[in-house]
């Protein structure tokens, strides 16, 4: 198989695992009124902290999806995405005036893995 084929290949599996993001992401807005029901929906930090977990989550996802171990990781895709993110979060949230820690961010990502597994129907695999 040619360098070109491969590539070909990774980017139709890409576009597939697109798809599926973009059909079961949630809208930032019903997140946050999930998640931060005290926090005024115009909330850019709050938002925007919840629209990056929601978009690394479904990479996350997707990446383990594509290299064929998608189940059984849910430590290791739970670990990542907190590593890609925390610190934007803690930024992001700090500017809205909400204190956090990992353990909140971990309980984010959770809520957030969880709406998307119920919202999916298929679920994303841990």
């Amino acid at each position: 198989m040619s360098f070109i084929s491969v590539l070909t290949a990774v980017g139709k599996g890409f576009m597939k695992g697109l798809k599926w993001a973009v059909t079961y992401a949630i809208p930032v807005e019903k997140l946050v009124a999930l998640l931060f029901p005290t926090a005024a929906p115009a909330a850019l930090g709050v938002a925007t902290s919840l629209s990056l977990i929601q978009d690394t989550v479904l990479l996350v996802e997707q990446k383990y999806a594509a290299s064929g171990v998608s189940t059984g990781n849910g430590a290791a895709k739970l670990a990542e995405v907190i590593q890609l993110t925390e610190g934007a979060v803690t930024a992001l949230l700090a500017k809205e005036g909400i204190t956090t820690d990992t353990a909140h961010i971990t309980s984010i990502v959770n809520a957030v893995v969880a709406i998307l597994n119920v919202t999916s129907g298929a679920g994303i695999q841990s």
